[in-house]
C-alpha cells in the first residue's frame, strides 16, 4: 500500500517537470470547461424549480476566456510545434 501511494505521489510531482507527457494547458482548459458545464447544469435545474441562479457575468466570462485561451494555445502548439 505504501509503495502504491509513493508511486502516485511521485507521478503527481512529474506533472511539474518541464519534460512530461501531459499538456497542462489542455488540463486547465478541460477543468475550466467542466466548471462552465456545472454552472449551466445548476442554472437549468434551478430554472426548472422556479428559482434564479445568480452568477455574475464577470465570473462566467473569465471561465470562457480561460477555456478558449488554453485550448487555443494548446492547438497552436500542436499545429506549429514547440520551439
Amino acid at each position: 500500500m505504501v509503495k502504491y501511494i509513493k508511486k502516485h505521489i511521485m507521478a503527481f510531482k512529474d506533472i511539474f517537470k518541464d519534460d512530461n507527457d501531459i499538456n497542462e494547458k489542455s488540463v486547465i482548459g478541460f477543468l475550466s470547461f467542466a466548471v462552465m458545464v456545472i454552472f449551466a447544469s445548476i442554472d437549468i435545474i434551478t430554472g426548472i424549480r422556479g428559482n434564479e441562479f445568480v452568477i455574475t457575468d464577470t465570473i462566467f466570462n473569465s471561465f470562457v476566456i480561460i477555456t478558449l485561451g488554453c485550448f487555443g494555445i494548446a492547438g497552436a502548439e500542436k499545429i506549429f510545434g514547440k520551439k
